[in-house]
């Protein structure tokens, strides 16, 4: 069996989990520039916790300009086996109240201005992304919800926008009448760089306000927003320090080959490959380069 590695990334409020030991913040380089920040290392029991924050300590980067490609190649070159992203989100369904985390399971994207794939020129791969969240990592963050009694949805649909500007009115309701559930910047390309890395992915969406859409609140409302957040922090960091916990130190395979994800994805013949962005992949893509 597999030694698990859990990584954790988003906000600076759930860094400091309660029984990490051994914390210390190390500085990764990657063949893809600048990821967000230093990621912060430790170890709950024999579990190896790495923690990034997406948009570096004190929220330096927005959602278009964070390096997603650095951010997973050093993830994946900590060792991360299984990846818990965690993200503030507008809610596009009336009954998916601020204050509740959704845990999708699907993504529609609509960025544009963002790097999307490892792979390209000198070497051609495809991923499927049908499901693009692992299962078995869901149970987990969904059983470490129902232990600490927050409230919660399992299952939906996330819209991935450029930003950072939040949606006019008919983008809201045209998300709306897509049946989309949650609205956010951030998942996208991190959930498609997750799964050319081989790295087991899920998503908690924290729901800060309703979009723009809803005819009781109006505008996003950033001072509402900020005290979601703010509420929602504590609640972050209970979970995400539960399912820490409890997360086994070695692991199965994925059920539906997250782990396996390039075994037949790269389509680039040996003798065509381009030895400069092999050289690039040696962490991302190295299990099947090697092989």
């Amino acid at each position: 069996m597999l030694k698990s590695v859990l990584g954790v990334v988003g906000g600076s409020g759930i860094y400091d989990l309660p029984g990490l030991e051994n914390a210390q913040w190390i500085a990764v380089e990657s063949p893809w520039g600048q990821p967000s920040d230093s990621v912060r290392i430790g170890y709950i029991g024999e579990l190896k916790v790495v923690f990034l924050p997406r948009h570096g300590r004190g929220h330096v980067y927005a959602p278009s300009d964070i390096n997603y490609r650095a951010n997973i190649d050093v993830l994946k070159r900590c060792g991360v086996t299984d990846l818990v992203s965690v993200s503030a989100c507008g809610s596009l369904k009336e009954e998916l109240a601020p204050g509740t985390f959704v845990l999708v399971d699907q993504f529609i994207d609509r960025t544009f201005a963002r790097e999307k794939s490892f792979f390209g020129q000198g070497c051609v791969a495809h991923v499927s992304m049908a499901y693009p969240v692992s299962p078995e990592l869901v149970d987990r963050v969904e059983d470490a919800a129902k232990a600490e009694d927050l409230s919660y949805s399992r299952g939906g649909t996330y819209l991935a926008m450029e930003g950072p500007q939040f949606s006019s009115l008919a983008e809201s309701q045209l998300y709306r009448s897509w049946g989309c559930d949650v609205i956010g910047m951030t998942n996208m390309p991190e959930a498609k760089l997750a799964r050319e890395a081989e790295i087991c992915y899920s998503s908690v969406a924290m729901i800060t306000d309703y979009d723009s859409w809803h005819p009781d609140h109006g505008e996003v409302d950033i001072q509402a927003i900020l005290k979601v957040v703010h509420d929602n922090a504590s609640n972050a960091q209970s979970l995400v320090a539960r399912i820490a916990r409890d997360f086994p130190v070695e692991r199965n395979a994925c059920p539906i080959g997250s782990d396996k994800a390039l075994e037949f994805a790269i389509m680039t013949v040996p003798e065509a490959r381009d030895a400069e962005l092999l050289s690039r992949l040696d962490a991302v893509a190295g299990r099947v380069l090697k092989s």
